[in-house]
């Protein structure tokens, strides 16, 4: 393997061979793009475009991502994108409708819980009423 070297004052040194410990994605402002983009479509004598990708330590799918990109919209097209899972805002409705339909499902279960006892209570009321003798009833009224 190469050792890359740098000069610094004159003096050439060995780069740090050390890796960092957490790996960082480049990224690409949209004026670099158009920059390189540009300097790109300029290339016109054999080797420039390589000279070009080496001297920027980029890849010929680089330039390739990016153009698409511009055809598809300048603007839109040459601004980094997100990274990860995308956000299902139809799972989000989703969730928040099965939760909403969770509570209303228990609030109508409270519900038919307390009109039985009211209907038990009524029963038991009308029970006790048709058991009262006759002459109770009279001198109460």
């Amino acid at each position: 393997m190469y050792q890359t070297t740098h000069a610094v004052n004159g003096e050439r040194k060995m780069r740090d061979p050390e890796v960092s410990t957490k790996a960082r994605r480049r990224t690409f402002t949209a004026a670099y793009k158009r920059r390189i983009l540009e300097e790109a479509d300029g290339c016109t004598a054999h080797g420039e475009m390589g000279a070009l990708l080496r001297r920027e330590g980029l890849y010929s799918s680089h330039l390739t991502t990016w153009r698409r990109q511009r055809e598809a919209g300048e603007l839109a097209g040459l601004k980094p994108k997100k990274r990860g899972r995308k956000k299902d805002e139809d799972a989000a409705e989703l969730a928040r409708l099965r939760r909403e339909n969770e509570r209303l499902r228990k609030q109508l279960e409270q519900a038919e819980l307390i009109i039985a006892a009211q209907k038990k209570l009524a029963q038991v009321l009308e029970a006790l009423t048709e058991a009262e003798p006759s002459s109770e009833r009279s001198w109460t009224s």
